[in-house]
């Protein structure tokens, strides 16, 4: 199989496995610190839903109040059987799966970080 390296014909194989290599753990790392969530982020998250269902519940009805309230907890409970499935146990899975559910307070709020 002829292959057509951006070096020309006398490229070096392993040098280009090697730049792929690095650029793929470049990009991995990116993506891991794009969604890296702090505990603190979290915890404003979980604040930011529990004033929205009471919100919510106070202006519409409280029936709504308990669909987003159970679609955080089914949320929370799919995230934790997916960090114990990975091999995360006790406290760890756990709390992945808290940072997972609420963590999205970081994106929203440019002064929490």
């Amino acid at each position: 199989m002829n292959q057509q390296w951006p070096e020309g014909p006398n490229a070096d194989p392993d040098a280009a496995r090697e730049r792929y290599n690095a650029d793929i753990r470049a990009s991995r790392g990116a993506i891991r610190e794009l969604f890296r969530v702090e505990l603190p982020v979290a915890h404003l998250g979980l604040m930011l839903v529990a004033v929205a269902t009471v919100f919510v519940s106070v202006v519409w009805s409280p029936k709504t109040g308990v669909i987003i309230v159970g679609g955080f907890a089914a949320l929370f409970a799919v995230a934790l059987a997916v960090a114990l499935l990975s091999g995360r146990r006790g406290w760890g899975a756990a709390r992945a799966a808290y940072k997972f559910t609420f963590g999205w307070a970081d994106w929203i709020t440019p002064w929490a970080s």
